[in-house]
């Protein structure tokens, strides 16, 4: 008899079976029939009738409303990226010294996280509302907010930035309190001011988790999509109209399920080249 042989178990195999099922039915069969789909022409229950090939893609890349919502949702990617990366990080930093009411003011920075955004939504619906919200008594102005084009992006933007901030604001503070404490008494006696401390020794220390939340809030920010339905609905004359709201009005409202199945399978291009880059940037930009 052979000991040096090893005999293979398969009995540790069969546990992930129910974890594989759950992948297949909730993720890839949809994918896949999104692919499927993306190249037929279907009628209003959805089913494949007509099979076009890239008849749908050609169609969007020449369509003006769609190029339009992606230059929309470009725009919106960065705003609401930049805006709570910026909040939750200087959240973050001002709650990183002991003072008197830091968990009142902790507890009310990682509070966006807790709001559901359709809840968000309508409280800032009232807020911008150009009769009786707020804002517009604050500032003694007159300004539909929400029913301007130019103005209309930036506020649901501007929201969605400030909903995500709260999961930020908890990356940070994670990340702060990994960083040794001694690295700034020595940058203190060697004479480096606090913003030379932060730029320095702060920035590097947190370049990993940036990094990771960097690409969840692009991810994130691709995908938002409950606010834009409750404020705008994708106007107004498509200036919120982001891609995610277009696949929704496209499937469920004008039956092109061949369409919205195109736009998503090229927004799940977008997101993947998009990670891609940035991973094959990580080794430049993040210090470990």
């Amino acid at each position: 008899m052979n000991q040096g042989k090893k005999k293979w178990n398969v009995t540790p195999y069969f546990y992930l079976i129910p974890s594989l099922l759950v992948f297949g039915v909730f993720l890839f069969y949809p994918f896949f029939k999104t692919v499927y789909l993306s190249l037929y022409k279907t009628n209003k229950m959805g089913q494949a009738k007509l099979f076009v090939g890239l008849g749908n893609y050609k169609e969007l890349l020449s369509s003006p409303s769609f190029l339009n919502s992606l230059k929309v949702t470009l725009i919106f990617v960065l705003i609401v990226v930049v805006g709570s990366m910026f909040l939750g990080l200087v959240a973050a930093v001002l709650c990183n010294k002991a003072f008197p009411g830091i968990r009142f003011f902790s507890t009310a920075y990682a509070l966006p996280m807790a709001i559901a955004s359709s809840s968000a939504a309508m409280i800032f619906q009232i807020m911008l509302h150009p009769s009786v919200g707020i804002v517009n008594k604050l500032l003694g102005l007159n300004i539909n907010w929400l029913n301007d084009p130019k103005t209309a992006l930036y506020c649901v933007a501007i929201l969605t930035a400030w909903l995500n901030s709260g999961i930020n604001f908890l990356y940070f503070s994670a990340g702060l309190g990994n960083i040794d404490d001694t690295i700034y008494e020595r940058a203190s006696v060697d004479g480096a001011s606090g913003i030379q401390q932060f730029f320095s020794l702060t920035l590097p220390g947190l370049s990993p988790i940036m990094f990771y939340t960097l690409v969840v809030n692009i991810i994130q920010a691709f995908q938002s999509f409950g606010q834009i339905k409750i404020l705008t609905e994708g106007g107004p004359n498509e200036s919120t109209n982001v891609i995610v709201y277009s696949i929704y009005r496209d499937a469920f409202f004008n039956y092109r399920f061949g369409s919205a199945a195109a736009q998503s399978v090229i927004l799940f291009i977008i997101i993947m080249l998009i990670t891609l880059v940035m991973f094959r940037m990580e080794k430049k930009g993040v210090t470990y």
